[in-house]
């Protein structure tokens, strides 16, 4: 067991600098042959400086920098944890507070106290442009995916943005082009009566593998552990006997040829966890490994994840390019779903520029970060993305989860936001923040608390449900009261009411 006066033995200040001023000069070296690479690349000039943060950043955290982290502490220099937005000021500012306290001579100033303000300054900005207005009473915005009521209740799109909707969210995989501009012509129409600043995302469905359809020859079709499960091309490859109690077409059939017996496939999110036992290039046999309680019934429609596997599917379907050219003249900000890599940022990007010539370099992009490719390739998404277009981020937690496996969801978000917002890059907190209060009206005590950790975001979204109006009052409620304690990583130190109550007689 580690010795606690050990661990936290006080460090030399004179070595603790040299060693911190070692590493400054490492950082900026590297940082700086980092940036050289990307500075070519970058068309938008807004862009510059958060990547060269970026590249100081990602220059620092390819290092195991908690012994320094920790031998900081005993001088009163704990600022480390928070250097995301300004990477080089932090370090600089850490060096100036040792050599001040080893006694040696310090400049005035170093670093100027503006460049502490300047990677937030970029976000702000960033987030105004992208997501609009910040709320008066909170930091975080509040993003609603609309329901198909919407189109036709204008009260409740009303109501929404009462309530404190900034931004609507229009899920393409859903709905016709009617149905999207009723919406749209409802959320423009209350905003503009409010005097609202709403914004509209339409999220481009993407190449999201589903279940297509069903076929079964039992009267009730769910399967259980150790069920087999049939996913095929299409009907003319049905099973020739009873063995599985259901056949399920799949969206995508290149897949069957890049499958392999021993891979997972996962069903709704991961509610039916299952495993090839069987393929060849028109099916796959699936045998059922793990299931969410005794039994489930498999429906149509249901997403289809396969862990670890990566499959050459192209990032646009028609159907795709055709709600892009629709969101184009429509929406503010396009989001673009199943991103793994740049090549599929680059596509989106040929095809806006195809449909607006020179203008699609205003268009805002939203990558929703859903697969182990795209966390993969995260910092090479940022820099293809935002090198060209106004850009932000949603993380995808439902897929991603599935996707990654829950242990590591917690880390790999929480990496995501730091990430981007060393790029001063927006994020977006989605996927069931709320849901059993959308569903019924009653939060469950775990999703308030992550309905508060969202608030360390710049946006979090929640679903359509019968309950969504009262969920918006609500989440808005809870994102105010987090606002006076906490933006970002740092904690803000507001008097604390509990704090006050420290007489042990009463």
């Amino acid at each position: 067991m580690l010795d606690f006066d050990e661990a936290y033995k006080v460090t030399n200040a004179k070595d603790l600098l040299k060693e911190i001023s070692e590493l400054y000069q490492l950082v900026v070296t590297e940082g700086d042959a980092i940036f050289e690479k990307w500075e070519a690349d970058i068309i938008r000039p807004e862009f510059n400086e958060s990547a060269r943060n970026l590249s100081y950043y990602l220059a620092l955290r390819q290092r195991d920098i908690r012994g320094i982290q920790r031998d900081l502490v005993p001088w009163g220099l704990s600022s480390l944890g928070r250097l995301e937005s300004k990477t080089l000021s932090t370090l600089e500012a850490v060096i100036h507070a040792l050599t001040a306290i080893v006694g040696e001579q310090v400049s005035e100033q170093t670093p100027p106290f503006d460049a502490f303000n300047l990677g937030e300054e970029r976000l702000a900005f960033n987030t105004a442009l992208i997501l609009g207005e910040k709320p008066n009473n909170r930091n975080t915005r509040i993003m609603v995916t609309m329901p198909t009521q919407a189109a036709g209740n204008i009260q409740l799109v009303r109501d929404l943005i009462n309530k404190g909707m900034n931004v609507a969210r229009i899920n393409c995989a859903h709905d016709t082009e009617d149905i999207w501009m009723q919406i749209i012509g409802n959320i423009r129409q209350v905003s503009n009566e409010l005097n609202k600043d709403v914004r509209i995302l339409m999220d481009i469905a993407g190449p999201k593998i589903r279940i297509d359809w069903i076929f079964t020859t039992h009267k009730k079709p769910k399967v259980s552990l150790g069920d087999t499960i049939y996913l095929t091309k299409d009907y003319n490859h049905l099973p020739k006997n009873n063995e599985a109690k259901v056949t399920a077409g799949c969206s995508i059939p290149q897949i069957f040829e890049q499958l392999s017996v021993g891979d997972a496939v996962l069903i709704d999110d991961g509610t039916v966890e299952t495993k090839v036992i069987d393929v060849s290039h028109d099916y796959a046999k699936l045998e059922v490994h793990k299931i969410k309680g005794k039994s489930i019934r498999i429906k149509a429609d249901k997403g289809l994840n396969f862990p670890g596997l990566y499959f050459a599917i192209d990032i646009l379907t028609q159907e795709d390019k055709e709600a892009i050219a629709f969101a184009a003249e429509h929406a503010d900000i396009i989001g673009c779903s199943f991103v793994r890599d740049v090549n599929d940022i680059k596509s989106i990007q040929s095809e806006l520029h195809s449909l607006l010539g020179k203008k699609a370099k205003d268009i805002p992009l939203m990558v929703k970060i859903e697969t182990v490719q795209a966390v993969q390739n995260l910092t090479q998404i940022i820099l293809a993305a935002a090198s060209h277009n106004p850009f932000s981020v949603m993380i995808a937690r439902g897929d991603l989860a599935v996707e990654t496996g829950y242990i590591r969801l917690a880390e790999v978000q929480q990496q995501i936001m730091w990430i981007c917002e060393a790029a001063d890059v927006p994020v977006v907190w989605g996927t069931e923040v709320l849901a059993n209060m959308i569903d019924t009206g009653i939060p469950s005590r775990a999703e308030v608390t992550d309905a508060a950790e969202g608030g360390r975001s710049d946006c979090v979204m929640l679903n359509k449900g019968d309950y969504i109006v009262d969920t918006v009052e609500m989440l808005d409620e809870i994102l105010h009261m987090m606002k006076e304690h906490q933006f970002k990583k740092t904690p803000k130190l507001r008097a604390l009411s509990i704090a006050k109550n420290n007489d042990h007689k009463n």
